[in-house]
């Protein structure tokens, strides 16, 4: 999976591949927002997304502090015409209510294909927590290619 660092919604990665996460504290957007224009971009251009296939993928850095099943992550992909996100967002993709046992260091929260929609200017992620959790990072970007690998627990057999 290959990362381009202006793609990315939530969290940065160093020089040295170090991954640091946007820490979640209460619902919040994403530190970045991706402005889907350039410019040279006209004005009354179309947002939409095209080419190759785009995905998003959110990731848990480390585990939920005070995560438990009470508590619950909702995460959602919005567009709006403000960098804010305050303007009035349209919703793109979301995800059902996410268990707060369920998020553990390196589990992947989101990874899901930016569906075909009119997307307004800018692109950004949207997480909305109950209350109780503490704080945990959280890691959130667009890639073309997404890992797909499945981790077996080891003593597995294969029939043939």
């Amino acid at each position: 999976m290959i990362q381009d660092t202006q793609t990315i919604f939530s969290g940065t990665i160093a020089a040295d591949g170090t991954r640091t996460g946007q820490a979640i504290t209460a619902t919040a957007i994403s530190a970045n927002v991706v402005d889907l224009r350039n410019a040279s971009t006209p004005a009354l251009v179309d947002e939409g997304l095209s080419g190759p296939e785009v995905w998003l993928v959110v990731v848990a850095i480390s585990a939920a502090a005070g995560g438990d099943a009470a508590k619950t992550l909702t995460i959602t992909l919005e567009s709006d015409v403000l960098a804010t996100m305050a303007s009035a967002p349209v919703v793109h993709f979301s995800t059902p209510a996410i268990l707060g046992s369920a998020i553990t260091a390196g589990a992947t929260l989101v990874r899901v294909q930016l569906p075909s929609a009119d997307y307004k200017r800018f692109l950004g992620v949207r997480y909305t927590v109950s209350a109780g959790f503490t704080s945990f990072p959280v890691m959130a970007f667009l890639v073309n290619d997404v890992q797909r690998n499945v981790i077996y627990p080891s003593g597995f057999t294969i029939d043939v």
